[in-house]
This record gives C-alpha cells, sequence and structure tokens, in this order.
C-alpha cells in the first residue's frame, strides 16, 4: 500500500534501531511520477520507487521538495543526497553528477486536441508547450526548429495552458502524458499523435537516480537496490499502481 508522506518528514523504513537519513530531491509537479496532495502529501511512482530503495538500504528518506532547475544545484551544494525526479542520465548532466542504472524508460510523443492533431512533421508555425531545462525542450530545438516553442517551469503548466487552448500541441514523455493527463478527467477530448520517438543522443541511458560524483559508494548501493527491489517484485507492484506495461523493456 502506498505510504504519502508529508514533505520534510521521515519515512521510517528501518525495522530496528536508529537508521541514517537519506534527503531526496523530488519535483512534486509531475504526476504520477511525484505530485503534492491537497493535504500536503507527496505521492507518486518515483515517490514510491525511492521509499523502497531507502527500505532496502535501512535507512530513512527524507523527500525535499525542489524546483527542477534546481535540482542539480541542490545535490552538488549537499541540499540532498540523491536525485529521484524522472531525470534522465544524459552526457550533458554526466558532467555535473553521476547516475545509477535507469529505473524506467519512456519515449517521447505529442499530444493534442482530438480532431486538431496532424502528422507530427507538420508543427512548423505551430505553438508547442515544453519544460523548460528537460531533454524535451532539446528535443524540440533539435527536431523541429520551425515550431515556436513556449518552455515552461512545470509540466503541469505546459498541460494547462493546453487544455486552455494556448497551445497547439505539447511534446512529454509518452508514459506521463497517458497516466497523467489524457487516462484523467483533465484530457477528455485530448489525443497522441505522431509515433512514439527514442533518441538516444537526446535522452540518453533513461530516467536514472542523481547522486553526486563524490558519492560512488551511495550510487552502488541504489543500484544494487534497484536489482533487489526488481528480483523479488517490489518494483513490479509499484509500478502496477501507475502503468499497465513493462517500465524497463527495450
Amino acid at each position: 500500500m502506498r505510504l504519502p508522506c508529508r514533505l520534510g518528514t521521515l519515512l521510517a523504513f528501518a525495522l530496528a534501531g536508529p537508521a541514517a537519513a537519506l534527503d531526496v530531491c523530488v519535483e512534486g509537479a509531475y504526476p504520477p511520477f511525484s505530485e503534492v496532495t491537497a493535504d500536503g502529501a507527496v505521492k507518486g511512482f518515483d515517490i514510491d520507487i525511492a521509499g523502497a530503495l531507502c527500505a532496502e538500504l535501512g535507512e530513512d528518506c527524507v523527500f525535499k521538495l525542489t524546483r527542477w532547475e534546481r535540482m542539480i544545484p541542490a545535490l552538488t551544494g549537499g541540499v540532498c543526497d540523491a536525485i529521484v525526479a524522472s531525470m534522465s542520465d544524459t552526457d550533458a548532466r554526466r558532467r555535473l553528477i553521476d547516475f545509477t542504472a535507469p529505473y524506467y524508460r519512456s519515449p517521447v510523443r505529442f499530444v493534442a486536441a482530438e480532431g486538431a492533431a496532424g502528422p507530427d512533421d507538420a508543427l512548423a508555425g505551430k505553438v508547442v508547450g515544453v519544460q523548460r531545462g528537460t531533454i524535451l525542450e532539446t528535443f524540440m530545438e533539435a527536431h523541429y526548429p520551425a515550431a515556436t516553442l513556449k518552455r515552461y517551469g512545470t509540466q503541469e503548466h505546459v498541460l494547462i495552458d493546453l487544455t486552455l487552448g494556448r497551445l497547439d500541441a505539447v511534446l512529454g514523455e509518452a508514459l506521463q502524458l497517458e497516466a497523467g493527463f489524457l487516462d484523467t478527467p483533465a484530457g477528455a477530448g485530448f489525443v497522441f499523435f505522431g509515433p512514439a520517438r527514442y533518441d538516444p543522443a537526446i535522452q540518453g541511458r533513461g530516467p536514472a537516480i542523481g547522486v553526486r560524483k563524490d558519492d560512488p559508494a551511495l550510487r552502488d548501493r541504489l543500484d544494487a537496490g534497484l536489482v533487489a527491489i526488481r528480483a523479488d517484485g517490489r518494483y513490479q507492484t509499484i509500478a502496477r499502481r501507475y502503468f499497465d506495461t513493462d517500465l524497463l523493456a527495450e
């Protein structure tokens, strides 16, 4: 059963004795991976995976709500020990921090109003929304330079403007757009268009857990934890709460 966590409080997963605390930067604005509920709890796939890893490592999770553009500075500045925020492991980010193995994979897709969607090569002059500082922004700049790009601080704001008719389309992770938008009441009347796409040169090795370069021991412990929770089924149990697909399928 999911255990939503109050921001800034401890999730006591250790079975006995005092536990070390693992400070984890999360975004809280990327449902169903991470979101803050009306009563101040933080929940989602990223949160549950972090909780399972803390349990495996015998540590307490302290979730630190962090704006996307502050994630890496918060990590390198010691505000948190790890980033669990659907952050893709790219070469550019590896120059600043280290990563575990990917904990899921997701191609990108476009969403637009039903009836307005055309082929994804017909976006010249169209206004497309993306979250600033993400692989989605880089993807649009590389593959659709003729589109008019509108950048936002959070994916939630991107999707709000789509529903208000201020955007012709949005680009996002297929998993997030389906479970966090199209399958919700807000997504009524909107559809995917164009194929699912994955560009390794831009999207890297997939979403992974970010750690400081000077903490390879934590990276290795988290990698071992990911192997353990997948081997005993905890990973799959968490994934089924949110998705109907194998998140690590090639």
